[in-house]
């Protein structure tokens, strides 16, 4: 049996630097689709 891992990385392996943008804050699109037509209009993931 041949067994391949992939690398995996954690919050902690990631580094985001914020930058510039047009967006309005105002404008962003936070809708998630949780099951068929079921929306949240809220950010899961932040």
């Amino acid at each position: 049996m041949n067994l391949k891992i992939n690398e995996g990385l954690s919050f902690d392996d990631v580094l985001l630097i914020p930058g510039y943008t047009d967006i309005a804050p105002g404008e962003a699109d936070v809708t998630s689709r949780l099951i068929g037509n079921i929306f949240l209009n809220v950010p899961i993931m932040s």
